[in-house]
């Protein structure tokens, strides 16, 4: 079950050891996350799904527009965190994160497939540490899984 955070933004930079990596202005940041099980289908479905996404205000004040119909853009995010486990003890566990050989491939199809879709796509970098800074316009956060979009 591959997993999204969407957040419509008015703008977005991820900086990688004090040099900005990925920036954007109106648009989304995508912050994923992968499991073991997560195949590129997952992220065709998963990309297909948030292009689309209607939740830009059009000129009567409601959320009817996508990604293309403004410019938008994304900066998507790796983000194993996304998995955490906290039902026991106070340190979360990652056991359902991908491993990094499995979650940077499909990070890196996702980003593709997003392209594919039509998104302009800036991105962060697979297992550094990142400083994201956005500004939340809204707030709009959504939060999608590829199992709830399956069994629709």
């Amino acid at each position: 079950m591959m997993r999204a955070v969407v957040q419509r933004v008015s703008e977005a930079s991820v900086t990688v050891e004090g040099a900005v990596v990925g920036q954007i202005k109106r648009g989304f940041v995508v912050l994923l996350g992968v499991t073991a099980a997560d195949t590129g289908r997952e992220a065709a479905l998963l990309a297909r799904k948030i292009v689309g996404l209607r939740v830009f205000e059009d000129q009567d004040g409601k959320m009817n527009l996508a990604l293309a119909d403004v410019a938008g853009e994304v900066l998507a995010i790796s983000q194993f965190t996304l998995y955490a486990d906290m039902r026991k003890g106070r340190r979360p566990s990652f056991t359902e994160a991908a491993r990094p050989e499995i979650a940077e491939p499909l990070y890196q199809e996702f980003c593709r497939r997003l392209v594919a879709e039509g998104a302009a796509v800036q991105r962060g970098v697979f297992q550094a540490h990142m400083l994201v800074t956005l500004v939340n316009d809204g707030p709009v956060t959504l939060i999608l899984d590829t199992v709830e979009l399956s069994n629709n």
